[in-house]
């Protein structure tokens, strides 16, 4: 800081689920950490307080709050789906890593040292890298990011 005060790094989240050397494994990269805000920035709602309001149908909710895009809800999104392998008790048909931290907004501090401190230990075996840090630019088009500088892209169709 400028008084010359130093403060710790916030924690990255290492995470891992399953080991079957049958299945590829998916490392799973997300922050949680945002930008500033203030109610008076033309929020309706306390941008720090996720909060729930009903959308157009029955079945769709729309939640409000800082970082609800970018990046909570798609960590959040690849939890749920965990999650949702496990209480329907079906197998996992890949192995998860997860890097998940919150200093992303200020230059991910601390991760590329990380990121080499780990190399040949957590990130050993790694056959994929999902990148989920994007945003919504509008209700109608979600962002999928499918790819970037240096990474191999391909197409995506959900129907």
């Amino acid at each position: 800081l400028p008084d010359g005060q130093v403060l710790p790094l916030p924690s990255v989240i290492l995470g891992e689920l399953g080991k079957d050397p049958q299945n590829p494994t998916v490392c799973f990269y997300g922050h949680v950490d945002v930008q500033p805000a203030k109610k008076e920035d033309g929020w309706n709602t306390d941008p720090y307080t996720l909060t729930e309001i009903d959308g157009v149908h029955l079945f769709i909710r729309n939640l409000y709050g800082r970082g609800a895009t970018d990046n909570k809800g798609p960590v959040l999104a690849w939890i749920n789906a965990v999650e949702t392998f496990r209480a329907l008790e079906l197998a996992m048909p890949v192995n998860f890593k997860f890097v998940i931290e919150g200093m992303e907004e200020a230059g991910s501090l601390g991760l590329e040292k990380l990121l080499e401190e780990e190399n040949q230990r957590f990130f050993s075996g790694v056959d994929y890298i999902v990148i989920s840090d994007n945003l919504w630019l509008s209700n109608k088009k979600p962002a999928l990011t499918y790819g970037s500088r240096g990474n191999a892209c391909f197409f995506v169709e959900v129907k």
